[in-house]
């Protein structure tokens, strides 16, 4: 029991000391200052004896009925400035302007602060504003509306210089003093800027007037400018336009020269298959035609030579043949002949008898000789005959190859005639060289039908000749030298002649 009392005893006295020290201790906030006064306490930076003591960002211990404590707000503050003033030239003036200022962090100046304004702290704004308002016109009658016009921090700095004393014994600094305006109810300040202002003015209408006579000028340039672009670029699409109107006709015209090549081209392939048609089918008359119709005709002319040899040779080895044995018999006859002469002769006999005998041997021999001539005579005759036959069955098979082979047997004569068509030439001019040379020539040779006229002349000549010359068989005529025509069906061919 008595410790439970005493238990809670302590508990309470604890309470209790935890009650007295929370009330006896206090602490001062950043802003603020504690002035504690009711004993004497040394303060450092004052006299001795001041009376109070000063505490700031920290707690104390004060003793409840015999200290007081009061705080001093260190916050800033703010006073407008409204004064009427004077200047030195006696114009009157109205200066706008606004200080902010507060208590002095130092010891000294939170002293004097509390002496001055600890219980009326409201009132600050007002002393203030009554010490600035003096000592600025005191500082305006000494300056002139120039001096506070052009050099504004001048008044600013005398101010604050002035009011700093008085401001160190209040306890306060000034933060900041700003003259916001002046007011010049005179209108001094107005009438002092118009000869600035008619200066301005003038310059700015000078600078206007010359501003636009640049800009009219630089209006005008631009204007050439925008016309010479405008002649340029009208230029430029003249000419873009001409070389699209030409594209666009070219491209017109594309279609059509592209027909017309086209067709050109399609002229020239059908030419040159019409030519190289036309080389065929002569490849192939030479193949199918010419060359079969030559070996055929070489081969009869080839058979008709060596049959006609070879019965020539049989005439003559028969003739040859008939010789001999008319030649043996004559031998015989004239042996015999001569024994049976010799005999008679021997015998005394008939003497006339063998001499007839002699004469009858010679004439069988020389009717043997005369009968072995005829006989090769024949068989030449039978030859030629067949080789003439053969000729002419060639002839009457291929046409063109007989004629194309008298035409160049007889080729030199054709020439000469072709060529006396240039007799009576001075002067000729080739304009393609041998072709044109050849073309001339042909046209000469066809000209009026001179050359066909002169082959064909030539042929049927020659044709007459060779009938002519050409006897009948075993009647001893030998055939003349060049081609021989046998009889046979006429020649009839188409040669195109130049009416020109």
């Amino acid at each position: 029991m008595v410790v439970g009392v005493v238990a809670g005893a302590a508990v309470a006295a604890v309470l209790v000391l935890i009650g007295l020290f929370k009330m006896m201790w206090r602490v001062a906030e950043p802003n603020e200052a504690l002035v504690i006064s009711g004993s004497t306490h040394r303060t450092e930076g004052l006299e001795e004896g001041m009376g109070f003591r000063i505490v700031t960002g920290r707690g104390t211990l004060v003793l409840p009925g015999v200290q007081a404590v009061r705080k001093l707000s260190l916050d800033l503050n703010e006073t407008e400035l409204q004064v009427d003033c004077v200047t030195h030239q006696g114009i009157p003036l109205k200066v706008r302007g606004v200080v902010i200022f507060k208590v002095g962090d130092d010891f000294v100046s939170i002293a004097n602060a509390a002496r001055r304004f600890l219980d009326q702290q409201k009132l600050m704004s007002e002393r203030v504003h009554n010490v600035f308002a003096g000592h600025l016109r005191s500082i305006v009658g000494g300056l002139t509306v120039e001096d506070m016009i052009r050099d504004r921090e001048k008044l600013t700095g005398q101010t604050r210089a002035a009011c700093g004393t008085e401001m160190e014994k209040l306890g306060l600094i000034v933060d900041s003093l700003q003259i916001h305006e002046i007011e010049d109810p005179t209108g001094y300040i107005q009438n002092l800027a118009m000869p600035h202002a008619a200066a301005v003015q003038r310059d700015a209408r000078i600078a206007q007037a010359e501003a636009n006579r640049l800009a009219t000028e630089a209006e005008q340039q631009s204007f050439a400018r925008m016309a010479e672009a405008t002649r340029d670029s009208e230029i430029l699409q003249a000419g873009y336009q001409a070389e699209r109107d030409k594209a666009a006709a070219k491209a017109r015209q594309a279609g059509p020269l592209a027909d017309a090549a086209a067709r050109q081209e399609v002229v020239v392939q059908e030419t040159r298959v019409a030519e190289l048609e036309a080389h065929r089918r002569e490849q192939q008359l030479q193949a199918d035609v010419r060359k079969p119709a030559d070996a055929t005709a070489y081969e009869k002319r080839t058979l008709a030579e060596a049959e006609r040899d070879a019965r020539i040779s049989a005439a003559q080895a028969k003739a040859k043949e008939t010789e001999l044995a008319a030649a043996a018999e004559a031998t015989r006859v004239k042996t015999a002949a001569g024994a049976e002469a010799e005999a008679t002769k021997t015998r005394g006999t008939a003497s006339a008898a063998a001499t007839r005998a002699t004469g009858e041997a010679e004439a069988a021999a020389a009717q043997a000789k005369g009968l072995a001539d005829a006989e090769a005579l024949r068989a030449k005759g039978l030859a030629e005959a067949e080789a003439i036959k053969a000729r002419a069955a060639a002839l009457a098979e291929n046409q063109d190859a007989v004629v194309a082979q008298q035409l160049a047997e007889n080729w030199p004569e054709i020439v000469q005639a072709g060529a006396s068509a240039f007799n009576n030439v001075d002067n000729m001019v080739l304009l393609n060289g041998a072709d044109g040379m050849a073309d001339l020539f042909a046209k000469a040779l066809t000209m009026g039908g001179t050359g066909l006229g002169l082959a064909r002349q030539l042929l049927s000549s020659m044709n007459h000749d060779g009938q002519g010359h050409d006897g009948p068989a075993g009647t001893g005529s030998s055939p003349a030298p060049g081609p021989v025509v046998a009889p046979g069906p006429p020649v009839s061919r188409k040669v195109p002649v130049d009416e020109g």
